[in-house]
């Protein structure tokens, strides 16, 4: 985990144990098959958007279980990968087109440049076997990140779509910040509430009333 000002907080409230806990992890997770995101991608989530700069915090299952697919990023998916896009994805394109924002390609990484963290619950899948890390290790770790960012000062906005995402509002400030809920953008869900949510407006409308600049998702 390179450096980033989440370190600071974060290991004042996790011990240095579980910190060992996760390079063990990760070492024999690796050395026993592929794993996703590569090692390197691991974090780069709260490496690429900085605590100081957060204003959306997107929160995620896992990274993508099939190779070459998973970016670190909750939900992101390459952009070379013009065909079999996640139906998630293109259920979330759908959306952003309803409210006009035209958002063409499923790379999310300009949304982490502009301050959505896109967190996993869980950081990292054996190769096919979608949430096969859960339990294991990552969990304490994430849902700290989620409390530091509901702990700072700044207002934010939480989108939880789904059951397990949805279980994570406990753990932020509704007082302070802005929690969007709805039903998951999987296929089996998204007409059951998460299509006509509005989450990406009302987040703007929240953004701006708070004295912060919207994000644009159309990039």
């Amino acid at each position: 985990m390179k450096k980033t000002d989440w370190s600071r907080p974060l290991r004042e409230r996790l011990p240095e144990e579980y910190f060992r806990k996760i390079v063990a992890f990760i070492n024999h997770a690796y050395s026993q098959g592929e794993v996703y995101p590569p090692e390197d991608k691991i974090f780069r989530a709260i490496e690429l958007t900085s605590l100081a700069e957060v204003k959306v915090v997107l929160v995620g299952q896992d990274p993508y279980p099939q190779p070459g697919k998973a970016q670190g990023l909750s939900f992101s998916y390459p952009a070379s990968f013009v065909v079999h896009r996640p139906d998630s994805i293109v259920n979330i394109q759908k959306e952003l087109q309803s409210e006009g924002f035209d958002k063409r390609d499923s790379d999310l990484t300009h949304w982490a440049e502009q301050g959505v963290l896109l967190l996993n619950a869980v950081l990292t899948v054996p190769k096919l076997k979608s949430n096969a890390h859960k339990g294991k290790i990552w969990e304490p770790l994430t849902d700290e990140i989620i409390k530091i960012a509901s702990d700072d000062d700044r207002p934010k906005v939480f989108l939880l779509w789904g059951g397990d995402a949805r279980k994570k509002a406990r753990l932020i400030d509704s007082d302070k910040h802005l929690i969007i809920e709805s039903a998951h953008p999987s296929p089996l869900s998204a007409a059951r509430g998460f299509f006509g949510s509005r989450p990406f407006s009302r987040a703007n409308a929240f953004l701006e009333q708070t004295g912060q600049t919207g994000i644009d998702w159309s990039k």
